[in-house]
């Protein structure tokens, strides 16, 4: 069976554990004290992740946002509409969570994209690759082949025409050819794209063919099972990585990474 059929008939919620609510950039933090629950930010930040499977039902209110046909959202001074397609092509054709937020960070002027060169991996609806093309990027957005035609939709129908030519859509398999991409790019952005073991070796290559020294890599997260935290584990080996962002209210991260001068 495969894993998009399964993602469709199933899908997985965090249960955000009660206590403190924090916002978090860089080094500072904002928490709200609780009733009841952890006693600080700190042990929320160590806790395990709680999850709950439950079958996947249009009518259920946890999952409605993810049947809405359109989204609406304004980043960069314009007003955004990205079409969901759930049903038709599965996880790829919705907003998630970390998308919005690492669009958010990117929009609050925490990263300098203005000429630069940045390249999004598995941009899904393309909201992040939008967004940093309308804030000066020379952004290639991209994502496995049969997601093209949602995505190169998505992405021309947000982008006025005074932006062609600042973008391009493309395919991009993590085990594939990636002598096809001009290395290294200034800023690699990625929205929840750890979420399968498998893909860990091939995605965490593609971010080393990618990028040099130079490079700037900005991974938004939320952290499903402990196996998700090996990811980041194995991408410290070759980067140097710090948790840049916390949005505690949507239970996302954003790490950036740096790749080490002895790799």
């Amino acid at each position: 069976m495969s894993t998009k059929y399964m993602l469709c008939k199933f899908f997985l919620i965090s249960l955000i554990t009660l206590g403190k609510r924090c916002a978090s950039t860089e080094n500072t933090r904002h928490c709200v004290e609780p009733k009841f629950g952890h006693r600080n930010c700190d042990e929320q930040d160590n806790a395990e992740p709680t999850m709950a499977l439950v079958p996947y039902n249009e009518n259920n209110d946890v999952l409605s946002i993810f049947n809405k046909p359109e989204r609406f959202f304004h980043f960069a001074g314009q007003d955004l509409k990205i079409s969901q397609e759930w049903n038709k092509f599965g996880v790829a054709a919705v907003v998630w969570d970390a998308a919005v937020v690492l669009c958010e960070y990117l929009d609050a002027g925490n990263v300098k994209l203005d000429k630069k060169r940045v390249i999004e991996l598995g941009a899904g609806s393309g909201l992040v690759g939008i967004v940093a093309t309308l804030l000066g990027a020379q952004t290639t957005i991209t994502d496995q082949e049969r997601a093209l035609p949602y995505l190169t939709e998505t992405v021309n129908s947000n982008l006025p025409e005074n932006y062609e030519g600042q973008f391009t859509v493309q395919a991009l398999d993590w085990q594939g050819d990636l002598q096809l991409f001009q290395k290294p790019y200034d800023v690699i952005l990625g929205a929840d794209i750890i979420y399968i073991e498998e893909t860990f070796p091939d995605l965490l290559r593609t971010i080393e063919h990618l990028s040099n020294e130079d490079t700037l890599v900005y991974i938004s997260c939320r952290i499903r099972y402990t196996r998700d935290s090996n990811f980041l584990k194995m991408m410290s080996e070759v980067f140097d990585l710090k948790k840049i962002h916390l949005d505690r209210g949507r239970d996302i991260t954003i790490y950036k990474g740096k790749k080490k001068t002895n790799c």
